[in-house]
């Protein structure tokens, strides 16, 4: 029998992210979306289970909200183990890598979410426990220092970015299972949403769920969120049935439109569009005219604007494209950069 995965204490943790907890599938005939992947993973879970090993570790990338995080849970309750959950920037000192890492058992899954944000001198001292299963700690200082190697049992580290970029080459080298997770299709969405309206017990006619997955820019998380949001509005200002015509009105009021651009993708375009001109202009320039952090514009809004053809990355900056400017309703400029994509 699996052991009881390690977790925040339940009581401590916000309503939304219980209920975003409750939505999230528990095995691998419960996710949705990502087929290549999970029928590669399904591959690596028996074969280290039928060998009785440790899974090899794991990175998986993409833009937030796409299930990294979902597979980590899974991959645990497949192989049978117990799941300690942690951050890269909650791991400050060795020491708090050494305190998880000796608290492993065997096989055990330790996740690691913006493993991209861990200190270089942490980093460097998870090298040897990925590879050999060991940790190098030095006793005492000066002359008198001396370093001993600590044993931890084999385990499976699950890594998981939004900015693969920032990891260092020796890190991400040493992960023998690398995956990248890309926009869901809406179909797949619907599907999600089906399932979630379920244990949610929302009402949801597949009209309603049509529209919901449309608007929600490829993404679970971004899917679930709304539907219940949708379903706020359906309970106040309806029957609580989520039809094609409940859910159009609500996302309205809500101001996602018919490709699922919120508020600040909008302002993001348009700061481009009409402040500098559509661009080429810098990330720290948009953020500072935003008000938005540069890491969010660029995890959050720019991979969606960019996978829908409203913005380009160029090495002179940001630039937004001719259908950027048909999306405002706008002339591109002519001879400019705009015209040009």
């Amino acid at each position: 029998m699996a052991r009881k995965a390690s977790t925040l204490a339940a009581e401590a943790a916000p309503d939304e992210v219980r209920l975003e907890a409750s939505l999230r599938p528990r095995r691998f005939a419960e996710y949705v979306g990502q087929t290549a992947v999970v029928d590669k993973l399904k591959v690596y879970v028996r074969a280290a289970k039928e060998r009785g090993e440790a899974l090899d570790h794991c990175l998986f990338s993409g833009p937030p909200g796409l299930g990294k995080t979902s597979l980590a849970y899974i991959i645990a309750a497949e192989v049978g183990v117990g799941l300690h959950v942690t951050s890269g920037p909650a791991i400050e000192r060795k020491g708090d890598l050494a305190g998880l890492l000796t608290n492993l058992q065997p096989r055990d899954v330790l996740f690691i979410d913006e493993i991209h944000r861990l200190d270089a001198a942490v980093e460097e001292y998870l090298y040897p426990a990925m590879e050999d299963f060991r940790l190098d700690i030095t006793i005492d200082s000066g002359p008198a220092a001396r370093a001993m190697k600590l044993e931890v049992p084999p385990f499976t580290l699950i890594g998981a970015t939004t900015r693969t970029g920032l990891l260092t080459s020796p890190l991400r080298d040493r992960f023998q299972i690398q995956e990248r997770l890309e926009y869901y299709e809406p179909a797949d969405l619907e599907r999600i949403l089906e399932r979630s309206a379920r244990i949610l017990g929302v009402s949801l006619e597949p009209s309603g769920s049509q529209e919901i997955a449309r608007r929600s820019r490829g993404t679970p998380r971004v899917a679930n969120r709304l539907l219940r949001r949708v379903r706020d509005f359906a309970q106040v200002d309806g029957d609580g049935h989520i039809t094609r015509a409940a859910a159009d009105q609500a996302l309205s009021r809500l101001e996602i439109d018919s490709l699922g651009l919120d508020p600040m993708d909008r302002k993001l375009l348009l700061t481009i569009v009409e402040k500098f001109g559509g661009g080429p202009v810098g990330v720290e320039t948009i953020s500072a005219a935003v008000g938005e952090e540069r890491e969010t514009i660029e995890d959050v809004y720019e991979p969606f604007l960019l996978q829908q053809g409203l913005l380009q990355r160029t090495p002179r900056g940001r630039v937004a494209t001719i259908r950027a400017y048909s999306y405002f309703g706008k002339a591109a400029p002519k001879g400019g950069q705009g015209e040009l994509l």
